[in-house]
């Protein structure tokens, strides 16, 4: 289709960014002729977490949590069927365990995106606006393409967040997202410090010790965490990613749903258990050749940071001690997580959108964020009014259906309501 034909046909929706959110979106719609829905994506093919494709390295949620099966256990984009194309299906099987490699999902959703037809890779977003005459939305590209729909659906994803003791730090420090790439270079260095506390930090630190004694270097994990806190993955506490938990966690006030946001890190932030174990089986292991030249500091608070001739200086705070001290470092890894940052296309449709009284986006009950409560929605970034169902894999074919379902006007994968043993409302 030409530029011209482009920007004189209105879509029903245009999916900006193409995560495993609006792909698994671009899935269920692809079956549903009613919808006429086309996904921009800036990158040339889809990519997830790349940087961390560690060795063995798996999903925290089993693959029932795929693109499609909780909406459509019959869709041809599910796991399984990925699986059995691949040659996999009895390997997998065999293999009895639920969790797929992390570098297996990537190339399951690279799988599931190579068979729609709703995709635009290379297609970077530009600039956002409302046309009040048509009302329509206009998604205007930086190759100038413009694409014309009812309603939005923004995927862009959190980028990694840098903390503000690191603002305009110099140096060759790294986000973990980028860790793969620069661990022989890290390797090279006499000392690197860790800084994080989730299971990213977790699996680099594992990784980077079992190598120690190979490369030689001093290995330093910081959290500010007081502890190394496992994920909690109990049944009951699952299913706070349920329908009924969202309703409740949505109708809560406002100042509520914040102070749990903050008490809630541990249900989707937390490290595997049996990775916990791992890592102090292999500290006992190697301390019995002797010393390992490693410290893991929890507490610690990272305050202010310096980089001079080749050598990172760390102001860290004891929390509970109230103590300032240093440490010094070649080479130094940010796992300190993601960050939901508004995309600057949004800055012409701003007075359409619903902002909170921390200037979040509003996100209605619907996952809609705009004024008219169902035209444009927002996939993840909302775990202040959805709670960890926000971020959670398992739970994004439930938000799609849910979606599908306002853009439609009618139910087409069926929505689940109740699922849960408990009770959390009075």
């Amino acid at each position: 289709m030409t530029a011209l034909a482009e920007s004189a046909r209105v879509h029903d929706f245009v999916g900006i960014g193409l995560g495993p959110f609006n792909l698994g979106l671009a899935c269920l719609t692809e079956p549903i002729t009613e919808l006429d829905g086309v996904f921009l994506e800036s990158k040339p093919d889809f990519e997830w977490h790349s940087g961390m494709f560690l060795e063995g390295a798996h999903l925290q949620t089993p693959f029932m949590s795929d693109l499609v099966t909780l909406a459509d256990p019959t869709s041809p984009y599910s796991f399984l069927n990925y699986l059995k194309e691949a040659g996999r299906l009895y390997s997998f099987y065999i293999r009895e365990n639920f969790y797929p490699l992390r570098v297996e999902y990537d190339d399951y959703c690279r799988w599931a995106a190579s068979k729609l037809s709703s995709i635009r890779f290379n297609t970077t977003v530009a600039e956002v606006t409302w046309d009040e005459d048509a009302e329509v939305y206009a998604v205007r590209t930086e190759g100038d393409e413009t694409f014309r729909a009812r309603r939005l659906v923004l995927g862009t994803g959190t980028p990694p967040y840098i903390p503000e003791a690191c603002a305009g730090l110099g140096g060759d420090f790294i986000h973990n997202s980028r860790y793969v790439r620069h661990k022989q270079e890290l390797q090279r260095k006499e000392s690197i410090t860790l800084v994080g506390s989730g299971q990213s930090a977790a699996e680099i630190y594992y990784d980077l010790l079992s190598e120690i004694d190979v490369h030689g270097y001093r290995l330093n994990w910081v959290t500010r965490s007081p502890r190394f806190f496992p994920l909690e993955y109990t049944k009951l506490t699952l299913e706070m990613t349920s329908p009924e938990y969202i309703d409740y966690f949505h109708a809560l006030p406002e100042p509520t749903r914040y102070r749990l946001q903050s008490e809630q890190k541990g249900l989707f932030k937390g490290i595997d258990g049996e990775l916990i174990d791992a890592i102090f089986d292999l500290l006992y292991q190697k301390r019995v050749g002797g010393p390992v030249p490693t410290r893991l500091l929890t507490n610690s608070s990272l305050q202010k940071a310096s980089f001079e001739n080749g050598t990172y200086t760390l102001g860290l705070r004891q929390e509970e001690q109230q103590k300032d001290y240093e440490l010094t470092s070649e080479g130094l890894i940010l796992a300190t997580g993601y960050k939901y940052a508004e995309p600057e296309f949004l800055k012409p449709v701003r007075d359409r959108l619903r902002y909170d009284s921390r200037n979040n986006f509003d996100v209605a009950r619907n996952y809609a964020i705009d004024v008219t409560g169902g035209g444009v929605f927002l996939q993840n970034a909302g775990v202040h009014t959805h709670s960890i169902t926000s971020p959670d894999l398992g739970m994004g074919a439930y938000r799609n259906a849910y979606i599908i379902r306002e853009l439609l006007g009618t139910e087409y994968y069926p929505v689940e309501k109740t699922i849960a043993f408990q009770e959390f409302a009075v």
